[in-house]
């Protein structure tokens, strides 16, 4: 997923019909519907013309390199991570996610804000800077997030929250390119990793996630597989497999996390 936009050069529509075939999931739908909701409009220093600002922040979500540019440095979305625009249950959703925060942060050592979160986010995931807690991005994301959580009693987890359990086991990176070409994970992203940035994201190389991503974690990224992926198959795969695919995944070179956003 490193060279996606030196190396792709087939039209658009061919990898839309691709991702009819391979059946895609509820998440590069989302991105579809964000990609058709904001063909014809106008931006203004980066965000979308939307009727409000959660919707703004919807496609800020779907398309973050797009309308938060400045602010990231690789090809993925926020999206990407949690499938179905934040909406799938046991896909990181940001359901309920406002009601949670303030909370203690494992990583950060101390309780942050759901801005400082999204801030992380930035750093991390999508290899870039953190958006001032003030800036129209982070605003617009902050109300996106506030409205998934409408109706949701305050401090209580979603139902779906976080990612599927699975038991403790070691990945062999070996099997798991076995897993990866049997699976069908180069029909999506490649060989090369590289996907079709914004329909597929990239897996590996400069345009994913950097070693600081919470999905550079074996376990977190095999929980994600095994409830995901294939997109055409979702479950098909067994904890080990998705822990030997995801092992291989993250052998592969990646950005490194920058230092200097080591407080997030």
């Amino acid at each position: 997923m490193t060279a996606a936009r030196a190396k792709v050069s087939v039209p658009a529509a061919f990898w839309l019909s691709i991702l009819l075939l391979c059946g895609c999931s509820a998440g590069c739908s989302a991105r579809h519907s964000a990609t058709a909701a904001e063909a014809g409009s106008n931006t203004s220093q980066g965000m979308p013309a939307a009727d409000s600002l959660a919707a703004k922040g919807e496609l800020v979500f779907d398309r973050t390199p797009k309308y938060a540019a400045r602010y990231v440095g690789n090809q993925l979305a926020c999206g990407d991570c949690h499938s179905d625009s934040g909406k799938a249950a046991y896909s990181a959703p940001m359901i309920d996610m406002a009601g949670l925060f303030p909370m203690f942060n494992k990583r950060a050592g101390h309780v942050i804000s759901l801005k400082e979160r999204i801030q992380e986010c930035f750093v991390r995931s999508e290899n870039g800077e953190p958006p001032p807690a003030d800036s129209p991005e982070m605003l617009a994301l902050v109300a996106y997030i506030d409205s998934l959580s409408a109706g949701q009693k305050h401090g209580k987890a979603f139902a779906g929250r976080g990612l599927v359990k699975l038991p403790e086991l070691k990945g062999d990176p070996t099997r798991g390119k076995l897993v990866y070409v049997q699976a069908g994970c180069t029909t999506c992203h490649g060989t090369d990793g590289a996907g079709v940035p914004p329909f597929l994201p990239p897996l590996w190389g400069a345009g994913s996630f950097n070693d600081g991503a919470g999905m550079d974690k074996p376990a977190k990224m095999a929980a994600y597989v095994y409830h995901n992926m294939p997109q055409n198959h979702p479950g098909s795969l067994t904890p080990q497999q998705a822990y030997d695919v995801s092992a291989y995944v993250q052998k592969m070179p990646r950005p490194k996390f920058n230092q200097a956003y080591k407080s997030y």
